[in-house]
């Protein structure tokens, strides 16, 4: 091999190493590059809007009576007879309780005696014997004994003012009355159920508006209320005021103490509507949240937000607070992502 033939030969195997190097890098670059690519969490996004809902106030009580008396006496005695017992449905009017009249007798000679005292005092100033100031006092004396008979009379013989059914039976015969009433009825046809509204709300909330009832007790069942009063005044620490629901209840199916869910409708709003994709909830709590995806440097902002009710023959949410007409959210991916996490949307 001459001179020249050897340099041709060194230039040319120069040339592949340097080749051979140079394609190695490429290699390693690209590779690199589609492994961080691979490492950016994949998201679907989606923009929210505002949208016409339907307005309906959510609210949760207690069922309460309609009305409730407490059947006692004014007068300690002691009970002969009760009538009836805890569940029992009983008519206005009707006899419950008996009490012992030892001492009704002693009044009712009393009475007599005062009417006849009086009679003769005024029987003898009309033919002019006797004073006014006598007639008077007698008349005086003869209505307090009636008023004490009418009491004794009415605290021996208990009756229930109202149609209703027994609740509570706290003493048995032979007892003496005390404090305590002797039995409750309550008046459960209709019952009632105390909602607090928000003021903002005032206007929309009228007596008659018909509204929806669901009851824990009863699973998929819906009961139709109507509103029918409000109270006149604004708790000032709440901000909110009552009002008052009633619901018919002629089976008696619905007892005080049930737990209930109220719905009010309140008309059509704007607010902006959330596909449920989006929405998130932390573990162990009610926070709600969604990641809210910025265009400009690509990165997802942990937001939180609060919902009103899930929209009828719809995946979406009505959102009262925290979310922006014209946000673009994920609906897709948020298992990998964190406050501050760079995304890439893949649509």
């Amino acid at each position: 091999m001459n001179k020249c033939t050897a340099y041709a030969y060194l230039s040319a195997l120069s040339i592949m190493t340097i080749a051979s190097c140079s394609g190695g890098d490429n290699n390693n670059a690209a590779e690199a590059s589609a492994a961080s690519e691979l490492e950016i969490p994949r998201i679907e996004i989606a923009t929210v809007s505002k949208s016409t809902v339907d307005h309906v106030g959510e609210y949760t009580a207690n069922v309460e009576a309609f009305k409730t008396n407490n059947i006692s006496t004014s007068i300690p005695n002691r009970i002969k007879q009760i009538l009836v017992d805890v569940g029992s449905n009983v008519t206005k009017g009707q006899k419950l309780v008996v009490l012992d009249d030892v001492t009704i007798e002693q009044s009712r000679v009393r009475l007599e005696n005062a009417e006849r005292e009086y009679n003769r005092a005024l029987k003898l100033f009309e033919i002019g014997g006797g004073t006014r100031q006598s007639v008077d006092q007698l008349k005086t004396e003869l209505d307090a004994s009636r008023r004490a008979y009418d009491n004794q009379l009415e605290n021996t013989v208990l009756t229930s003012p109202v149609n209703g059914t027994v609740t509570a039976r706290n003493y048995d015969p032979g007892d003496m009355t005390g404090t305590t009433p002797i039995l409750t009825v309550e008046d459960i046809n209709p019952v009632k159920i105390m909602i607090g509204v928000s003021e903002t709300d005032f206007s929309a909330v009228k007596p008659g508006l018909p509204v929806k009832v669901t009851l824990d007790a009863y699973p998929g069942e819906q009961f139709d209320g109507k509103v029918t009063i409000i109270h006149p005044s604004i708790d000032a620490s709440t901000r909110t005021f009552l009002a008052e629901v009633t619901l018919p209840n002629p089976q008696h199916r619905i007892l005080p103490g049930m737990f209930a869910r109220v719905e009010v409708p309140m008309g059509k709003a704007e607010a902006v509507v959330l596909p449920d994709r989006a929405l998130q909830k932390q573990s162990g709590s009610a926070v709600e949240y969604v990641y809210l995806f910025n265009s400009n440097d690509s990165t997802v902002t942990f937001t939180k937000v609060t919902t009103g009710r899930r929209l009828p023959d719809s995946n979406a949410y009505e959102v009262i607070d925290g979310l922006a007409d014209g946000a673009t959210v994920v609906i897709s991916g948020q298992s990998r992502l964190l406050d501050g996490t760079k995304a890439l949307p893949i649509n």
